[in-house]
């Protein structure tokens, strides 16, 4: 019996391009950035003062009657799923499908309620035992969005967090597009979201010497491919997109935005954070979201890379790329989307599954900014730096994780 066809039948975010899908995907043909200098916190004593952070949100027209209360309690991961599935459920019309016990939730969390955790710690630290909230646990445990998610409209189908890291969202999307295949569910909410941009992670990711340091231009930050890359810029917010099988989103007449076709998963088996210098681990997972696929590389006509601005990764992802593409390395464009919103660590991939999405619904392609001198060392794949307008039939979308957790994902047009 051949398998179930998973289709993406609504889309929402909020990411530093924009609180919504539409703002974003025109912040995008705009090429502008949204990097910027922080604001949320006092960055004095940090050699980092740049990130990507979530502008005029606000999470209480989200929730509302006892639910505003307990939000109040929530960390902003939680916020930002909200807001997400608040956008991804009116695109989808998910609230007038009947029967929720066939509607699960795979949404994670690379870090999870870091603010919280944080909060809490301090105030231990300096007041005692006493004054640690007793909602300090169930608000910053990682799966909390999955369930406050599936709480506030009644999801009773398979329902649980991945925590990948970076690649938290991709795997996210892989495994509930899994379950409807394996008629575990009809319809599944999946994605990330990511509320981890305080000062101690900027502390933790700058001691590491992985973030950007060039505080005096934010905007250029962040430069996937340039030969003066200096690391990622650290970013927040969430990205939820509503699976769906194909067969039931035809009978209900919802919109059908694009085709899960499959996702490759790998692991590196190399280091912590460093990946495999040649690109192995990376590669592995494109063949193998490939094979799944049934796809031949001249089929691809775009790979948003996960393309972190770092020196080691973009280079080894590079390599990954154009072995995988072959003699068809001059007809697929490829890009980092990273470029315009930085790094939201679990919640990235889902964001860039939700632009990829729409680079294949509109058959353009997104210009890389920042790229101002083209590092030598790469192989000789296509990034374009203004905008490509061509039909496209599959895309690849790659997230790599801290401990070399591998995922690709591919999109189709339908």
């Amino acid at each position: 019996m051949s398998k179930k066809r998973v289709v993406i039948t609504g889309m929402g975010t909020v990411n530093p391009l924009g609180n919504n899908v539409a703002q974003t995907w025109q912040t995008i043909l705009n090429k502008q950035s949204g990097i910027t200098n922080i604001t949320k916190f006092d960055t004095e004593n940090l050699s980092v003062k740049i990130a990507g952070e979530v502008k005029d949100f606000d999470y209480t027209q989200y929730f509302e009657g006892d639910m505003l209360k307990k939000a109040k309690r929530m960390d902003s991961f939680c916020h930002y799923a909200v807001a997400a599935m608040a956008e991804a459920a009116e695109q989808s019309g998910i609230e007038t499908v009947p029967n929720k016990e066939r509607i699960g939730v795979t949404l994670g969390s690379g870090i999870g309620g870091l603010q919280v955790q944080h909060d809490n710690s301090t105030a231990m630290a300096m007041k005692g035992p006493r004054r640690v909230s007793p909602f300090y646990i169930p608000m910053s445990i990682g799966n909390m969005a999955a369930g406050v998610v599936s709480i506030l409209y009644g999801l009773k189908g398979p329902n649980f967090s991945l925590q990948t890291a970076c690649a938290t969202a991709n795997h996210s999307i892989a495994t509930g597009t899994m379950l409807i295949q394996n008629d575990m569910a009809d319809m599944i909410v999946a994605g990330g979201s990511e509320g981890a941009l305080l000062d101690i992670s900027i502390a933790g990711f700058g001691n590491m010497r992985a973030l950007s340091t060039r505080n005096e231009d934010p905007l250029t930050a962040s430069r996937p491919y340039d030969t003066d890359r200096d690391g990622f810029v650290l970013s927040e917010g969430a990205a939820v997109l509503i699976l769906e099988d194909y067969e039931h989103a035809v009978k209900r007449n919802a919109p059908i935005i694009a085709e899960v076709l499959s996702c490759g998963m790998s692991g590196d088996a190399y280091d912590f954070v460093q990946p495999d210098p040649e690109g192995k681990g990376a590669f592995i997972a494109m063949r193998e979201a490939m094979r799944l696929a049934q796809l031949n590389p001249e089929d691809l006509g775009y790979i948003n890379t996960h393309g972190t601005s770092t020196p080691l990764g973009d280079i080894a992802e590079a390599e990954g790329v154009a072995k995988l593409l072959g003699s068809a390395v001059d007809k697929c464009y490829v890009g980092s989307t990273k470029s315009y919103h930085g790094h939201l660590l679990g919640a990235t991939s889902g964001v860039e599954a939700v632009i990829t999405s729409l680079a294949i619904q509109n058959g353009i392609i997104p210009a890389n900014i920042n790229i101002f001198n083209r590092d030598p060392k790469l192989p000789p794949i296509l990034l374009p730096q203004d905008i490509i307008e061509k039909p496209i039939k599959a895309a690849l979308s790659n997230s790599f994780g801290f401990g070399g957790h591998n995922s690709s994902l591919i999109l189709g047009k339908v």
